[in-house]
């Protein structure tokens, strides 16, 4: 119990740091979302000397090092982080309602409807990355307080 106390409150104060400050929050998932792309396409290069491996793994590369180095290149794309946020809300709420986790069912339905918003917002955020700062916090808030009260 003194674990899910711990991490509530720490999911809480992640939460409130993404609302209070998104821009140094935008900028962290950016940094985040890049080096996973770099890592991914160099994995994805040595796990196997394919064309398709290759070329993925190369076009994950570049893209996550434009992510790393210039952010402001893929200004005409700041709706993707909603698209990504929003589908892997949705996906974790879904996967919140059918398994047997700790996940109470409305957290669940909360994160899948945060999910949605986040998805329609992609259309409008073009320009404003800030709205997925946002709405991560209040997913951590959210999840945090669940997570502090069980």
């Amino acid at each position: 119990m003194e674990q899910n106390k711990i991490a509530g409150i720490l999911s809480i104060l992640l939460g409130l740091i993404f609302i209070i400050f998104p821009v140094f929050s935008t900028a962290t998932l950016s940094i985040f979302i890049g080096l996973s792309l770099v890592f991914f396409g160099i994995v994805l290069i040595l796990s196997g000397f394919s064309a398709a491996n290759i070329l993925i793994g190369i076009l994950a590369i570049i893209v996550g090092l434009v992510f790393l180095f210039n952010i402001t290149a893929l200004s005409f794309i700041f709706g993707l982080p909603f698209y990504i946020i929003g589908i892997l809300l949705i996906l974790g709420g879904i996967i919140g309602l059918i398994s047997d986790s700790k996940i109470s069912k409305i957290t669940s339905v909360l994160i899948i409807i945060l999910g949605i918003i986040s998805f329609a917002l992609g259309g409008f955020s073009i320009g404003q990355p800030l709205f997925a700062a946002m709405l991560i916090g209040v997913a951590l808030i959210i999840e945090g307080i669940r997570l502090y009260l069980d």
